[in-house]
């Protein structure tokens, strides 16, 4: 999967998810999770919809220093996305 290609679905995972109206069609590498409505306890819910969304399982605690879209992309990259 092109980084493109999963940057386009966690747009649509985040969405659903978020409570805040972000600018989904602006959202890039440099987009902070945490500006698009995700806190600690959200972020939960995010996890669940990723692992989801991507057919894949990972510990939450693998995501505490994950900060940017970009960055998350690189962490799926490597569970093999």
């Amino acid at each position: 999967m092109t980084h493109d290609e999963i940057i386009s679905q966690l747009k649509n995972v985040m969405k659903q998810s978020s409570q805040e109206s972000a600018d989904w069609d602006n959202i890039g590498d440099d987009s902070s999770i945490q500006s698009l409505g995700f806190d600690s306890l959200s972020i939960l819910d995010l996890i669940y919809d990723i692992q989801q969304e991507f057919g894949i399982e990972f510990e939450a605690e693998e995501l505490a220093t994950v900060r940017t879209v970009g960055e998350l992309v690189s962490f799926l990259k490597e569970k093999g996305v």
